[in-house]
């Protein structure tokens, strides 16, 4: 069924807009909101991320654990499907990017900076430096939007995913710096090793001897983030030259997007494999 769960999200997401319906985050946004108006949190930052992210994966839980041993589990299928949706990463890569791309093939710096400002929250000193912002904000948003919950609803099921995509989404909102800096440390255990799995995967699909140098000194370093990993590794693997002018630096995107999409392909004949032999 997991093969099955994942193939029909990735169809729903490509050939619909029903990500956009399914990602309603207004019920756990509230949720969130009246945690931080509480006295507790302000004391008890543990209590206030057991709330947000534990207790609502533990509910998911039970009630999966209602569902399994019924149909013989097919019941519990459509549940798996939303929560995968759900889980999934925020917004459109592709459109977001799409008047930065514009502007920089125009050569105009000054409305790429502009726009990457409005549209991405991304800021730099000069030209270069921007478009090297853009490309770790590219392979990070693939990775927590994608491969990261894609690796641990596979290895775990949907509580996993929901945890992780409640990490993600209390670090982005939670207005409390105790609450995100708690919630910060769970998601650097949780990108930890899917974060790892995927550099592996960009050896495999790009420039394998290339990545493997550039990820060998810091494989096992706890302390070092997953999305600095993934900006010195990915553009490495991609083999990306250095002109970032005009359409050389389109054709640097363009070639990361590439990188990504066989990195996803390599990991569907994966899980496939995993599936069919285990």
């Amino acid at each position: 069924m997991i093969f099955l769960v994942v193939f029909l999200a990735l169809v729903i997401d490509k050939l619909t807009d029903w990500r956009q319906t399914v990602q309603d985050d207004g019920p756990w946004l509230r949720l969130l909101e009246h945690v931080e108006g509480g006295a507790a949190s302000r004391r008890e930052p543990w209590l206030s991320l057991f709330l947000l992210v534990v207790l609502p994966v533990l509910l998911l839980g039970l009630l999966l654990m209602a569902l399994e041993p019924l149909a013989y589990g097919w019941l519990s299928l459509p549940l798996h499907l939303l929560v995968l949706l759900y889980s999934l990463g925020r917004g459109q890569g592709k459109r977001e990017l799409g008047p930065f791309r514009d502007a920089w093939r125009r050569g105009d710096d000054e409305a790429a900076a502009l726009v990457a400002e409005r549209d991405l929250g991304l800021g730099a000193t000069d030209a270069p430096g921007l478009l090297r912002a853009v490309e770790a904000q590219l392979l990070w948003r693939s990775h927590q939007g994608f491969f990261a919950v894609i690796f641990w609803y596979v290895l775990l099921g949907p509580v996993a995913a929901l945890a992780y995509r409640l990490l993600a989404l209390t670090i982005e909102h939670a207005k409390a710096e105790a609450i995100r800096e708690r919630a910060g440390q769970f998601r650097h255990a949780f990108d930890w090793l899917p974060v790892r799995v995927l550099l592996a995967s960009f050896g495999l699909v790009g420039n394998f001897v290339a990545a493997n140098r550039a990820m060998l000194a810091d494989l096992l370093h706890w302390g070092i983030p997953a999305r600095q990993l993934l900006a010195e590794v990915g553009p490495v693997a991609a083999d990306l030259d250095e002109p970032y002018a005009g359409q050389a630096g389109i054709g640097r995107l363009d070639s990361l997007a590439a990188l990504l999409v066989r990195a996803r392909i390599l990991w569907y004949a994966a899980i496939a494999l995993w599936i069919l032999f285990r």
